[in-house]
């Protein structure tokens, strides 16, 4: 697993795909955080990282499938798969390998945004009139959210030797995943009954529940559940070579 998690790391970092990935979006988040006047930090009237934390699960829809599309379908389209299944490796280990490099690469992308936490800190009034407790949970939230998208993203991958049919894919789970069941939970024929049930299914409901900055096990555990529901799916994708 080490072995594939190095080498797609290099893989990232050789070429211009993970840097590219990073620039994109710190630059889009700048854009939006401290120069578009609807929605800058600097206009928002209070200390609060809340706009930064509705845009970026909406970025992420966008860039993690993008990293995440070649991971088996590049291998597919070349035939590089059938080498890499014949090294000593079961089909877990490849595929954890390939999903911790991606979400390291998302990480390594959030990273320079507690830039973001730093600045508002220091212009509050007084200084430090933050909620800290609201950032670390969003943040946490970020980190599962990625892990999801992350295994939705390896998952579409595995279906096809396409890279764009996999983000297209990945794409429309990921905003199925996070949108999707808040939009069908509005239709009226849910608003009376049974809203809050449908909304649970969603990412959306729960990002927002780690957001308050109280960390509930049932966010964490149904983060870590849907993550670890397309890796098995992905595992079952692969396993279709052998039959």
């Amino acid at each position: 697993m080490l072995a594939i998690f190095r080498k797609e790391i290099n893989a990232f970092f050789s070429s211009l795909i993970g840097y590219i990935v990073i620039a994109v979006f710190l630059l889009v988040m700048g854009l939006f955080m401290f120069v578009f006047p609807d929605t800058s930090l600097l206009n928002f009237g209070y200390a609060s990282l809340g706009p930064f934390f509705t845009l970026a699960p909406n970025v992420l829809t966008f860039i993690i499938p993008a990293i995440c599309m070649r991971a088996f379908a590049e291998e597919k389209q070349t035939g590089a798969i059938e080498l890499l299944v014949t090294r000593p490796l079961r089909d877990v280990e490849i595929i954890m390998g390939k999903f911790l490099a991606c979400l390291s690469l998302v990480l390594i992308a959030l990273l320079p945004t507690l830039l973001y936490y730093y600045t508002i800190y220091q212009l509050g009034s007084p200084v430090g009139n933050i909620d800290a407790g609201g950032t670390i949970g969003s943040y946490l939230g970020l980190v599962f959210l990625s892990m999801a998208f992350v295994a939705i993203g390896l998952f579409a991958s595995s279906l096809t030797s396409n890279q764009i049919v996999s983000f297209l894919i990945a794409l429309a789970l990921s905003f199925w995943c996070y949108f999707g069941f808040d939009l069908l939970a509005s239709l009226p024929v849910f608003y009376l009954n049974g809203e809050s049930f449908i909304q649970s299914l969603g990412m959306q409901h729960h990002f927002r529940s780690l957001g308050r900055g109280l960390i509930d096990s049932r966010d964490v555990v149904y983060f870590l559940s849907l993550s670890a529901f397309f890796l098995l799916l992905t595992v079952l994708s692969l396993e279709r070579r052998k039959w």
